[in-house]
């Protein structure tokens, strides 16, 4: 059996470490799979995204993930049952996408979980409730709880409708963004964006507009980062002219 794991908990503390080795206290035979700890920190619409865009390439499993500003407020945690599959992860929106395009069998409520380590801490979840669970529905074991279809569960605002938005920036500054692939040249910003299939369509330093792997239209620098270039962020306008 397999869990795949993301988070916002970077590459620079023990968090990832330490919830990896609460898995393996649980479930030694279990491998980890780690989708990436990159999301930029409490963003959770980006969270999403790439859980929805990893999952298609991940074996059916337990897919554990955490971004969770909400982390010992209100919020739920749940794990969604998608067929074969489990999703585990605060209801915060994050997971919705993913579970959505799998199908949603049910889901199930885990605040309260026999499963959590004691004392729950209230700032590391992914530790004490998120990580436990998703140890003990990797051994095939049925998780206690509220249960219900899905129509509760927490879902992210749509952007407004009729602008186009960057609604991610990956790790090597590009703009994913809503856009449609325009069929011409555009400009942003005062700056002149090549339509083209890569990044070598464009010199060095140039930016160019395209599809990328998962679908969505992008903007990029050949060897640079638009993010920087342009001055935006995940969750701004852009102006295509």
């Amino acid at each position: 059996m397999f869990v795949t794991f993301l988070s916002d908990y970077g590459p620079g503390d023990e968090y990832v470490g330490v919830v990896e080795g609460v898995i393996a206290s649980i479930a030694p035979e279990v491998r980890v799979i780690h989708l990436g700890h990159g999301v930029p920190a409490q963003d959770v619409r980006t969270g999403s995204r790439r859980l929805a865009r990893a999952l298609p390439f991940a074996p059916a499993g337990v897919h554990l993930a955490v971004v969770d500003p909400g982390v010992g407020g209100a919020r739920r945690a749940v794990a969604v049952r998608c067929g074969a599959r489990w999703l585990v992860g605060p209801d915060n929106g994050l997971l919705v996408p993913a579970a959505e395009s799998l199908g949603i069998d049910e889901v199930i409520e885990v605040s309260a979980s026999r499963w959590r380590l004691e004392p729950v801490s209230a700032t590391f979840h992914g530790r004490d409730l998120f990580g436990p669970v998703a140890a003990h529905l990797a051994l095939g074991e049925i998780p206690d709880g509220p249960r219900s279809n899905g129509d509760e569960l927490v879902r992210l605002p749509a952007l407004p409708a009729g602008k186009v938005h960057v609604v991610e920036v990956d790790g090597f500054g590009n703009l994913i963004t809503d856009a449609a692939l325009p069929s011409s040249a555009v400009r942003i910003a005062g700056h002149e964006v090549a339509v083209g299939r890569t990044f070598g369509d464009v010199p060095p330093g140039g930016l160019v507009i395209y599809e990328d792997s998962a679908g969505d239209v992008a903007v990029a620098v050949n060897g640079g980062d638009a993010a920087a270039l342009l001055g935006v962020r995940a969750g701004d306008e852009l102006e295509l002219s």
